[in-house]
């Protein structure tokens, strides 16, 4: 991969940021196509995972070099790692590269429980070093477009909020076994999407209740491409959510996410308010279209309620996993919190956990201790995608 110049910006020499990228599974790609060709702050360095061959298919292909987790975390020259491994190890490899003095961003979910979590912020902020994790979707055009409508009162006074998705565990189980593993269960995979979304528009979230549930043990394999065509998978994993969300602010909504359904997510999603109802994307997709349906008295047509689609200007409209990263690294250079701040990842994990605990007491609502600031709205860009995420 031919290196990064240095390029001038706010009349500042901005030198890229050596990325390390621990785990080469099937997310990998897109974050180091976006590396590369997106962001001129970050600069692919080197690829590991604990099979070589594979860490050297990856790395042969965007022309870095390969290596092993030991030697990625031993080079000086490594700033920041990009954890892709499974949920299961996120701890252990984010423990390590703080410990090696080195920034790092995680692939959700940030750790397995928020003891972790908490041990990892700490150590981050005694190596006045950054901690970040996905998702990074709340990023996207049609989120930044939300906030923006959201802060400018058009809604009027938040009055609640509806959340609804859907996904085939049919199709997906089978085809993807890491969500058969400790962490890629429902709640950890999926919902984090929502959660992260609603946050980043309406604030922390301060008690929760949910039923979980989890009624399918086993799927048989009809993957097409698959080895172990017609055989049983275990699945023993959460797939259906519902639950209630208190805001910090007083808000109530519903969150309900179920994953024994139908393929491509049929999302309903609507923030509602006194003078309007925001009607939103898939909080997994960084492309989509926002509507507004305005309150008003023009009772002759009440009974044809019209829905408006609302411009958007900003960017990050298709895929942008890895635009995280990016913003960490811009963080670094202007010294604010980064936008997928480590105070963030703790908070929407505490939800997660809490929606556990709820389930555990027949649905009791549960106090979320931790607590986290909006981050940042994004600027319209103004040259490239990448000048949305400055703020100096």
């Amino acid at each position: 991969m031919a290196k990064k110049e240095k390029k001038d910006m706010s009349e500042k020499t901005i030198t890229p940021m050596k990325v390390g990228v621990v785990g080469t599974g099937m997310i990998c790609r897109i974050y180091i196509e976006n590396i590369a060709k997106r962001f001129s702050v970050v600069e692919l360095a080197a690829v590991a995972d604990r099979n070589i061959d594979k860490a050297k298919e990856v790395a042969d292909q965007y022309g870095v070099r390969a290596c092993t987790v030991d030697e990625l975390m031993a080079d000086p020259e490594i700033e920041i790692i990009l954890n892709l491994t499974p949920p299961s190890v996120h701890y252990e490899i984010m423990k390590r590269a703080l410990e090696a003095g080195k920034h790092v961003y995680t692939e959700k979910t940030f750790t397995m429980n928020i003891i972790e979590a908490q041990e990892l912020i700490m150590l981050a902020e005694e190596k006045n070093l950054m901690i970040g994790s996905a998702p990074d979707t709340f990023f996207a055009s049609w989120v930044q477009n939300a906030r923006r409508i959201i802060d400018s009162g058009r809604l009027g006074r938040i009055t609640s909020f509806a959340m609804v998705g859907n996904r085939d565990n049919d199709k997906m189980l089978p085809a993807m076994r890491y969500l058969n593993r400790p962490g890629g269960g429902l709640i950890h995979d999926y919902v984090c999407y929502y959660l992260t979304v609603l946050i980043n528009l309406l604030g922390p979230v301060a008690k929760v209740s949910a039923d979980i549930k989890a009624p399918y043990q086993r799927h048989i394999d009809n993957f097409p491409p698959s080895q172990t065509k017609g055989e049983i998978v275990e699945t023993p994993n959460e797939s259906q959510v519902y639950s209630i969300l208190e805001m910090e602010s007083g808000v109530t909504g519903t969150l309900a996410i179920n994953c024994d359904s139908c393929f491509f997510d049929q999302t309903y999603f609507a923030i509602y308010g006194n003078k309007g109802i925001l009607y939103l994307a898939c909080p997994d997709w960084f492309n989509g279209e926002i509507s507004i349906y305005e309150n008003n008295t023009d009772y002759a047509n009440s009974d044809k309620p019209q829905r408006k689609l609302i411009e958007d200007p900003y960017a990050f409209k298709t895929n942008s996993r890895g635009v995280g990263l990016a913003d960490m690294v811009w963080a670094k250079i202007e010294g604010r919190e980064p936008r997928v701040s480590g105070e963030r990842c703790l908070h929407v994990l505490e939800i997660e956990e809490r929606m556990f605990e709820s389930d555990q007491n027949d649905g009791k609502k549960c106090v979320v201790a931790s607590t986290c600031t909006r981050s940042l709205p994004l600027a319209v860009p103004t040259d490239t995608e990448e000048s949305a995420l400055r703020t100096c």
